[in-house]
């Protein structure tokens, strides 16, 4: 069992919120290949990239960016997070990070790569290695991903669909209501 519920070897991704596997009893040899980064990048999971370069790379995706200040709360919370870093410019490309209960649940957020002919590749790359190390860290986990339409592709190809039903995800901003119970 991976982190999904699905029986699926360990190079199999996980699905983007609400989606399923699209056949969880694929063979090892069907699964996908290890994707490799394209020339010119790098992959960090040591230095934490600064609010700032995390919010640009969210605003050139069409995401939504967050206050520079609540950024280090939120990496402070985060189990892990996996950037990729343009070689020449240093400049961030590529960005997930992972929460976890440490029982029975992980999320993986913010996942994103810059818009242009190495996006989808670069996507693959992230989400390839964030559901390797969850796999080896948090087996028998369930998962959830919060993901922008640009990475369907990239989770697709990792072996999962989209939620028959058609559900990508629901939420609800909680207020406080002072004054009353």
């Amino acid at each position: 069992m991976n982190c999904c519920g699905a029986h699926c070897s360990p190079s199999t991704a996980s699905p983007p919120a609400c989606a399923t596997p699209a056949d969880p009893l694929l063979s090892f040899l069907q699964q996908p290949s290890v994707p490799q980064l394209p020339e010119g990048y790098r992959l960090e999971t040591g230095e934490v990239p600064s609010p700032a370069a995390i919010n640009r790379l969210l605003a050139s995706c069409q995401e939504s960016t967050h206050p520079e200040e609540l950024w280090p709360k939120a990496m402070e919370r985060s189990l892990w997070q996996i950037s990729i870093l343009e070689e020449s410019t240093g400049e961030l490309v590529g960005f997930v990070r992972a929460t976890s209960d440490m029982a029975l649940n992980a999320n993986l957020w913010n996942l994103s790569a810059r818009p242009g002919p190495d996006q989808g590749r670069l996507l693959t790359v992230l989400m390839h290695r964030a559901l390797h190390i969850l796999r080896r860290d948090l087996p028998g986990c369930s998962l959830s991903v919060s993901a922008p339409a640009m990475s369907l592709e990239a989770l697709k190809g990792q072996g999962f669909v989209i939620d028959p039903s058609g559900i990508r995800a629901m939420g609800l901003r909680l207020k406080s209501t002072s004054g009353t119970d």
